[in-house]
C-alpha cells in the first residue's frame, strides 16, 4: 500500500487538492503530520471535488509514520559532499519499485515553501525529485503529487503496486551497513574526512536500494565474508 504523507501543510486548498490527484490515480491513504490547517475545511472539501472520502479518511498523526520505506520528495539536490541520499526521478523511482514491493510505503512531501528540512529527508529511505527549469524548482505541491502518483499508476495501475516478493527491512539494512562501517575500519585512509566519505558514499548507495530478501541474504553473506578475510 502506498501513502501519500504531507508534513505540516498548512494550505487548507493544497490538501484538496492532493486528495483529488490522490483519488485521480486510484490512492486512497491520506496522512497529515502535525497539519496547521483544518483539512475538514469548506476550502479543502471544495478543491478535493469528488475526493472528500479521502479528506474525511485522513490519519492526522504528530510524527512520521512507521512504514516499510519512506520517500522523500524535495525540489533542493545538496551537493557530493552534503547528501543523505542519492536523488532518483519518478520515473527512476518507477524502476526502483518495479517487481520489488509488496509492503507499505510512504511518499512523503514537505510544507509549502520551505519544503522537507534535512533531519526530515534523513528519517527516509529515498530521495525523489522532479527535474524542473532551473529558473523556478519549487513546485506547489499537489502538483508533485500528481507526478508522482502519475508515474506510478502508468506503470503500474491499480493492482500492480501491491504484487510482489517481500522487501528488506529496516533492521536488515541496518546489518548490512554496519558491516560495510566494520570493514571500512579495517582500511588505513590519508585522513578521516576520506573514511567519513566512503561511509556517506556506501550509504547513498545501499539507500538507493529496493532489495527484496533474496538479494539482502546475498548482499549480507557477501559482506560477512569480506569481514571473515579470504580462506
Amino acid at each position: 500500500m502506498i501513502s501519500v504523507i504531507l508534513i505540516e501543510p498548512s494550505v487548507p486548498g493544497n490538501i484538496g487538492a492532493v486528495a483529488r490527484v490522490m483519488a485521480n490515480f486510484g490512492f486512497d491513504e491520506l496522512v497529515l503530520v502535525s497539519p496547521k490547517c483544518d483539512h475538514l475545511s469548506e476550502e479543502a472539501q471544495g478543491r478535493s471535488k469528488h475526493a472528500r472520502n479521502i479528506l474525511r479518511a485522513a490519519k492526522v498523526v504528530h510524527a512520521l509514520p512507521k512504514l516499510d520505506y519512506l520517500i522523500a520528495t524535495t525540489s533542493a539536490l545538496g551537493t557530493d559532499s552534503n547528501i543523505p541520499r542519492s536523488p532518483v526521478s519518478p520515473k527512476e523511482l518507477v524502476s526502483l519499485l518495479e517487481g520489488k514491493m509488496n509492503g507499505r510505503i510512504g511518499l512523503v512531501f514537505g510544507p509549502e515553501g520551505p519544503g522537507l528540512t534535512n533531519a526530515q529527508i534523513d528519517k527516509c529511505d529515498f530521495v525523489v525529485t522532479i527535474p524542473t527549469h532551473k529558473k523556478y524548482h519549487s513546485m506547489n505541491i499537489s502538483h508533485a503529487v500528481a507526478i508522482v502518483l502519475y508515474e506510478l499508476f502508468d506503470a503500474y495501475g491499480e493492482t500492480k503496486v501491491a504484487e510482489d516478493i517481500k522487501p528488506i527491512t529496516p533492521a536488515e539494512r541496518r546489518v548490512a551497513l554496519k558491516y560495510i562501517d566494520e570493514i571500512l575500519e579495517r582500511y588505513a585512509f590519508r585522513t578521516d574526512t576520506k573514511r567519513e566519505t566512503q561511509r556517506l558514499l556506501w550509504r547513498r548507495i545501499v539507500g538507493k536500494l529496493f532489495m527484496s530478501k533474496r538479494e539482502s541474504y546475498a548482499l549480507l553473506g557477501f559482506l560477512r565474508q569480506v569481514l571473515k578475510g579470504p580462506k
